[in-house]
């Protein structure tokens, strides 16, 4: 699905180039509340209850108000303009459901890896991941209520990244913030591969 383009529509015109973006990080980091925020269709969910069967397996420390959690992926779409679409993959955050993350991935433009300060070393697995399969990504600092601010060089030196991975601060919730982070990471990739992505 990278950068995929069918010659014509019934109509004569080109389809648009379709691009895939995985959103990863830990588990309650805001991915389903960032592709649903974004989406310009109903995002399709894989959301269930939190139980106490789960309890040994999911740690809720500092998302103790989590009733909920992924068990497959999220999927939304945004039309960024006539030749250009993006297709969101939110993955799910728990260990137990990392066997998934291969097929998500294949074809995959880049990925959003969100972090909560709070709990910042549950990204570290997906930086991992996307660095070991050399998939672009760019870091979006989720930025909740109450969590101490830090700037993203801080972040960066945290997360012992590469000087070239951009860091962004966003809220999951905004619409526009959520768009920010995407735009970063289809910019970043277009810098890498030394060719223009239309994004405007």
């Amino acid at each position: 699905m990278d950068s995929v383009r069918s010659d014509r529509t019934g109509g004569g015109r080109p389809l648009p180039i379709a691009l895939k973006i995985l959103i990863a990080g830990g588990f309650g980091v805001g991915k389903t509340t960032l592709v649903g925020a974004v989406s310009e269709i109903r995002p399709l969910q894989t959301e269930e209850i939190l139980t106490d069967a789960g309890a040994a397996t999911d740690d809720i420390s500092g998302v103790e108000g989590k009733n909920t959690t992924t068990v497959a992926m999220d999927f939304g779409r945004i039309t960024i303009n006539d030749d250009l679409q993006v297709y969101l993959f939110g993955t799910p955050g728990q260990d137990r459901f990392w066997f998934l993350w291969d097929e998500l991935s294949f074809g995959a433009l880049g990925a959003v890896v969100l972090a909560d300060t709070r709990r910042l070393a549950d990204c570290f697995p997906s930086v991992d991941y996307f660095e070991q399969r050399g998939m672009p990504f760019v870091v979006g600092v989720n930025c909740f209520d109450g969590a101490q601010r830090y700037s993203t060089d801080s972040v960066r030196q945290a997360l012992d990244l590469d000087p070239g991975v951009p860091v962004v601060l966003c809220d999951a919730r905004e619409r526009q913030s959520g768009k920010t982070v995407l735009v970063t990471l289809v910019e970043y990739v277009a810098q890498r591969r030394g060719r223009p992505v239309p994004t405007a």
